[in-house]
């Protein structure tokens, strides 16, 4: 775990042990050079002896490929590996001693929301920490969309990792026609289609949706197929939040398929899941699996990615009915405060979670970050109707008790809190929703990448969903040696090499002699993650150092500060 700092402003003495140890091992005409210095005089370019910016020695290299563990050094020049093998000592000017660590490609987060945020936290303590070196922003449809103003900032003030963005399918709606669901006249859709192209050509390396979320759910097929059809001519990625996760899961599939094969575009299926109760009813996620499976034995090129938990996390909007926010969130509002329309809304909620989907109450919905109500964070909306209900007790009959014992309250009092939630500016919410079968059935799957589907955390703030501090280390702490759910190469090919094929990161994603430098070093026996969702402000542990682009960026499990991370942009990136 040791780091060493090799000096070349060295007292006598120790130059010539160091001159001594280099020509033992072959150190070649520059150690020969140094030996004829004459005593106290200090050798023309010492540093020359140095090979290497940094060495690192005596790890389990597992290269990301899927391959068998070996071991090997690994030499870094400039930012890129420029050799993997037996590396004599003293050649780096740092090095790193590995014994007992594995040695992996920096580990390649495809589904994140840190966007802006890396312009307020530059270091994504966070994702580091979780030995994460690369990040893909812009997903389910939400983006910047000044995509060259965005990179020019993230290289003007610098960043711990390297970053790539999609243009996001809900962020061209808005600003095209509002947050409404009109479909886009032939004018707006001609400017969407410019939005998309200059995305592309800014360095966007495709295009995402989240067809749950306004103004996207209200899109029909075709409107995407003629967007993505854009970012295709550029070898853009289709990235999807499906339109539907739960009863309607194989008819989103298809429709996700349909926009790949008709726009010629490869396909990312976000935080593939499959909830409880969807699961007793139609087989379980074999069944969407085999459905991927049957579409990539066709041809098509599509691939997944997971977090590894029994839980999800968005906006509380998404427990309303679709049809609430069409016309956007203020006649949203107007809909929800008229005493006519809230009967019909509360009628639709009760068909939706309690016929349909069985829902017996809402407790397995958590308030993560609320700013009318912080007082709700960490309290599922059962929780919060109960207390809302002993406010209005005691309001009404100022004798009424205020124990420990909450009361009693029908599912109507809970939608009541959600729409009242909703009304008071929002709230994000984790849902505890899944099992640890289909968690891990899915992360079996070759296709299955690791994702956090996080923003960059402020240690401290909110209570948000754990996967943002430790879904890598959660991987390889929990399901690989706890469990065993899937090999430890396996898993490093899930965070490494296959997300940088599905996303096509060249250079990136194996150590290899010529790709870039970004390495994670871990303990194997200790790695896991730490937060949880009563305390998810918890870094994970035995990510012991991270390196992008050959520098550290986390060093014996501490952030050094660096901010070496670059933009990764598409193939249609044109400089101007």
């Amino acid at each position: 775990m040791h780091i060493a700092e090799n000096e070349t402003m060295l007292p006598g003495w120790t130059r010539l042990l160091s001159v001594v140890v280099l020509m033992s091992t072959g150190g070649g005409l520059v150690q020969a050079a140094a030996a004829k210095a004459k005593p106290g005089q200090q050798p023309a370019r010492a540093a020359a002896a140095h090979r290497y910016d940094l060495v690192i020695r005596n790890g389990r290299v597992m290269d990301g490929s899927g391959n068998s563990w070996f071991y090997d050094d690994v030499g870094v020049r400039n930012g890129k590996i420029v050799t993997i093998g037996r590396i004599a000592p003293g050649a780096g000017t740092k090095e790193i001693d590995a014994t007992g660590l594995v040695v992996a490609p920096g580990f390649i987060d495809v589904h994140t929301h840190a966007d802006e945020d890396l312009h307020k936290h530059p270091r994504a303590e966070n994702f580091i920490r979780d030995g994460v070196t690369t990040i893909v922003t812009g997903n389910c449809g939400s983006s910047v969309t000044d995509v060259r103003g965005y990179f020019h900032q993230l290289e003007k003030k610098g960043v711990a990792v390297n970053v790539a963005t999609l243009i996001g399918h809900n962020s061209i709606l808005r600003a095209v026609k509002g947050d409404r669901a009109d479909k886009l006249t032939t004018a707006q859709m001609d400017k969407a289609k410019q939005m998309v192209r200059q995305a592309m050509l800014d360095g966007a390396v495709g295009m995402s949706t989240g067809l749950i979320y306004t103004p996207g759910t209200y899109s029909e097929t075709e409107e995407i197929i003629e967007l993505q059809k854009v970012a295709a001519e550029y070898g853009g990625i289709y990235a999807t939040h499906m339109r539907d996760e739960a009863r309607e899961i194989l008819a989103a599939i298809d429709e996700a398929l349909r926009v790949g094969r008709e726009s010629g575009s490869r396909v990312q299926i976000s935080h593939f899941k499959m909830p409880t109760d969807v699961a007793r009813s139609m087989g379980g996620s074999k069944v969407t699996l085999a459905r991927v499976m049957e579409a990539r034995a066709a041809g098509q090129e599509v691939w997944l990615d997971q977090y590894p938990y029994t839980a999800s996390s968005t906006g509380i909007a998404s427990l309303l009915p679709s049809w609430v926010r069409e016309e956007g969130n203020d006649r949203a509002r107007q809909v929800l405060q008229d005493p006519a329309s809230l009967e019909r809304v509360l009628a639709d909620m009760r068909q939706s979670h309690e016929i349909e989907r069985q829902r017996r109450d809402m407790s397995y919905a958590v308030i993560s970050s609320c700013s009318a109500y912080p007082e709700y964070v960490g309290k599922n909306i059962k929780q919060i109707a109960q207390m809302m209900k002993r406010q209005r007790e005691q309001a009404a009959d100022a004798s009424a008790g205020g124990g420990d014992e909450l009361p009693e309250v029908t599912s109507r009092e809970q939608y009541l809190a959600i729409i009242d939630i909703f009304l008071k500016g929002g709230a994000s919410c984790v849902f505890h929703s899944f099992s640890e079968e289909q968690v891990e059935n899915i992360m079996r799957h070759p296709l299955t990448a690791v994702c956090s589907d996080s923003g960059v955390r402020v240690f401290g703030e909110g209570q948000p969903h754990p996967r943002g501090y430790g879904s890598n280390s959660r991987v390889l702490g929990r399901y690989v040696r706890e469990r065993g759910v899937i090999t430890l190469e396996e898993a490093i090919r899930k965070m490494t090499s296959m997300p940088a094929l599905a996303f096509r990161f060249k250079d990136r994603g194996l150590l290899r002699e010529g790709f870039w430098a970004d390495i994670t070093i871990f303990d194997p026996q200790t790695v896991a993650d730490q937060a949880t969702f009563e305390q998810p402000h918890q870094y994970a542990k035995g990510i012991i150092h991270v390196i992008v682009n050959g520098q550290p960026v986390v060093e014996n499990e501490e952030v050094t500060g660096a901010l070496p991370g670059m933009p990764l942009y598409g193939p249609g990136r044109v400089d101007k």
